[in-house]
């Protein structure tokens, strides 16, 4: 072979080496597909999504119904007390410290609530995570000036990584009539909003055996 017809030979074959590597790239690109990352899981929401608007546009509301802990906090007097002991009533839980200012600033709304479901079925609990016996002097003070409102502690400041707000603070969850939770908002909110009473409202219409 000549010299001419070789070299010929060597780029005519290099060019169907590119041709071929490159539609076997692409026909393997058109198997495999791009590298797509898994798009993060979104948690169901229960039909009291509706109720997110507003100044609870962040309210969490979960379609799994988990009930609350079966855990000890105290009442004013230092007895032990479970949110097993409210069952049959609808419940709206506040986690509060003298030292979150937010906390302090939404304190009147939810006096407000309170005062708007004076027949009981209702109960509004503020829990106080405060320790040491001049912050809890001090949050007790406060809370008598709320009314009205009562005050519960939860002296080991456990309570707020019970829920799902897992630590945050101020945060609020609604239990229904079985101790389930069907809301949840960590921050400040404004709970005597037209939106946080159809919240109330909505949950409490529900039947005790539902």
């Amino acid at each position: 072979m000549s010299g001419s017809k070789r070299g010929v030979w060597i780029v005519g074959a290099s060019a169907l080496a590119v041709v071929a590597g490159g539609a076997v790239g692409t026909l393997y690109a058109m198997h495999a597909g791009p590298f797509k990352a898994e798009a993060p899981a979104v948690a169901e929401k229960s039909e009291l999504a509706r109720f997110a608007v507003g100044s609870l546009a962040a309210l969490d509301t979960p379609a799994a119904l988990d009930a609350a802990p079966d855990y000890v906090f105290k009442t004013r007097d230092g007895a032990d007390v479970r949110f097993a002991d409210f069952r049959g009533k609808v419940v709206l839980v506040n986690l509060w410290a003298m030292w979150c200012a937010p906390c302090r600033t939404e304190m009147p709304t939810i006096a407000a609530l309170a005062s708007a479901y004076p027949a009981g079925d209702l109960v509004v609990l503020p829990i106080n995570v405060d320790t040491g016996a001049d912050p809890v002097a001090d949050a007790k003070s406060f809370i008598d000036v709320h009314e009205p409102l009562p005050f519960y502690g939860d002296p080991k400041f456990q309570l707020p990584f019970e829920f799902p707000g897992k630590g945050k603070m101020p945060q609020t969850i609604l239990l229904d009539r079985q101790g389930r939770i069907r809301a949840a908002f960590a921050g400040e909110a404004d709970w005597n909003s037209p939106e946080a009473r159809a919240l109330i409202d909505a949950v409490l219409a529900e039947p005790l055996s539902s």
